[in-house]
């Protein structure tokens, strides 16, 4: 008789390699017909457009606090003029791609997984499949390939409201020129980090739908099983992008710094 402990590892690595076949049936969807260009459409709108205000308020807030604590801490040294070097590094490496990832799990991630999960507890995604039709190409690939370039552009956008949320702490409230604000900024940078920063969001938002739609398109239970599949997805792929930063960055701090 299983113990807890084996059940649980054995319904762990089942449920991973569900994942992964999941991700194979995506990517070999994703370059071979038929194409769904409506559903990409409709959600590049969803996922992007929709996420565009929560990631502007954030973004903003992150810059002007991350100015507001690091102006106390630079003032110590006397290098309150810095303070536009550590907010644009900060942005664009971290804090950006990470914290737009996060605030997209929570409302896109979220919602993935309500939605197939609904889907599939009223036999919906059967029904297409006695139509003929691939779920995974009708409903997944869509879906990932609007988080697959949505999420990079939001996270530019978030970074560049970021820093223009220090800029604005910064100048009218800590005293730093403008001028100097801005110059730090560039100055701070090396050739490589706007292309780290940008590297990880493709990442990040592959990770982000792949595990909200694994998790929506296995749900069991009913009206419960989607409560219960849509706090698990949020769980799983919060977790899964901090766990990818860390891997992203160690392995881009080997190759480029």
């Amino acid at each position: 008789m299983l113990t807890l402990l084996e059940r649980w590892t054995k319904a762990s690595l089942a449920d991973l390699q569900g994942y992964v076949l999941l991700v194979g049936r995506t990517l070999r969807g994703a370059v071979s017909r038929p194409f769904f260009v409506h559903d990409v459409v409709e959600q590049f709108e969803q996922i992007g457009v929709g996420s565009l205000t929560v990631v502007l308020l954030t973004g903003f807030f992150t810059g002007a606090v991350l100015a507001l604590q690091s102006g106390i801490t630079l003032d110590q040294f006397g290098a309150r003029s810095l303070v536009g070097r550590l907010v644009g590094a900060s942005m664009i490496l971290e804090l950006g791609p990470v914290l737009t990832a996060l605030m997209i799990t929570g409302r896109v991630g979220s919602s993935i997984a309500a939605e197939l999960g609904s889907m599939e507890v009223t036999e919906q995604i059967s029904a297409l499949r006695a139509l003929g039709a691939d779920p995974v190409r009708k409903l997944v690939v869509p879906r990932v390939l609007a988080g697959l370039f949505m999420v990079p552009v939001l996270t530019v956008i978030a970074d560049f409201v970021g820093i223009a949320g220090g800029w604005v702490i910064a100048t009218f409230q800590m005293g730093v020129a403008s001028g100097v604000y801005w110059s730090s900024v560039t100055e701070g940078l090396f050739w490589q980090d706007p292309w780290v920063g940008l590297t990880k969001p493709f990442f990040l938002g592959f990770v982000i739908v792949t595990i909200a739609c694994h998790v929506g398109l296995n749900v069991s239970g009913g009206t419960q099983g989607v409560g219960r599949a849509t706090t698990r997805a949020v769980v799983r792929a919060s977790i899964a992008v901090l766990a990818v930063d860390f891997f992203l960055t160690k392995l881009m701090v080997f190759l480029f710094y």
